[in-house]
């Protein structure tokens, strides 16, 4: 089906539209950073139901209830992410490009993702980083809902180093908001409960095909740290897709270690209690 292969170039279309417009008419990048997201769900919800890779992962309205909660505490620790870095970026990211847009933004891209796929590879390899990161894995189907199903303090800590990774290499703020469009592109595009196929663009960027291998409860396949880029895990060894690849089931290894996905508030405070060894 034509749709399969159409419908992320459109959403990388509609993207660069966006940044193209704000950055040309000078237009508030808070508000339209928040409008694109919005934008962003809703396409990839419409497209969940034209062209579903699993029927039984759509949310029921149950889960829509605990994945709308998420989604607030999801948005407040993005708030304070900004927050805590928006004085640091306005210091450091300097008013004009040093360098022309179209180089700038895709090396703003490079060492986002970098700073990216690390914090997420920690937030699996370091025990106390997994207690945060680990909630996220819990849902034992993948789709753009439940990409808000994370702890606070786990959204905290990944926007931070991605923008002040930005901020201190001297991005643009132009650059950095170019680039945070991007983030939340892939952020819903990866989790999309969608059949697409972008072929050889699965060795350039993050995709579904790629990402609900990551959360395999097989350890071997898992692998696809890379939320934007897939060039990382290349580079990293941490690429496991081959085309048609699948998961044969998503959540995690031993369920009982996490709280189940609708304890939300148990889910935020398990992090506070001290690992087991």
């Amino acid at each position: 089906m034509w749709i399969r292969r159409t419908a992320y170039p459109v959403l990388l279309v509609l993207m660069v539209v966006v940044a193209v417009v704000v950055l040309r008419f000078h237009l508030n990048p808070g508000l339209a950073t928040s409008g694109f997201q919005f934008g962003v769900i809703a396409y990839l919800v419409i497209m969940e139901r034209v062209i579903p890779y699993d029927r039984t992962w759509h949310p029921d309205r149950r889960e829509w209830g605990w994945y709308g909660i998420y989604f607030v505490l999801t948005t407040l620790g993005s708030v304070i992410a900004q927050l805590l870095v928006a004085a640091l970026v306005a210091v450091l990211s300097p008013a004009k490009p040093k360098l022309p847009l179209a180089a700038e933004i895709p090396l703003a891209l490079l060492v986002g993702s970098l700073a990216s796929y690390l914090v997420h590879r920690l937030g699996h390899t370091n025990r106390w980083l997994w207690r945060l990161h680990g909630i996220h894995h819990v849902p034992e189907k993948v789709n753009v809902a439940n990409n808000g199903v994370n702890h606070v303090l786990d959204v905290l800590l990944a926007q931070s180093s991605v923008q002040l990774s930005l901020s201190l290499f001297g991005f643009s703020q132009q650059s950095v908001f170019a680039t945070g469009l991007f983030v939340i592109t892939q952020g819903y595009f990866i989790h999309a409960n969608i059949d697409v196929r972008i072929g050889w663009l699965n060795y350039v960027f993050a995709s579904p095909e790629q990402h609900r291998l990551h959360h395999s409860t097989d350890l071997s396949e898992a692998g696809h740290y890379g939320s934007e880029l897939a060039v990382w895990d290349r580079i990293f060894g941490s690429y496991t897709w081959y085309p048609d690849r699948k998961p044969l089931a998503v959540g995690l290894k031993d369920p009982a270690s996490f709280p189940r996905t609708e304890a939300v508030f148990a889910s935020q405070l398990r992090s506070w209690r001290r690992p087991v060894n």
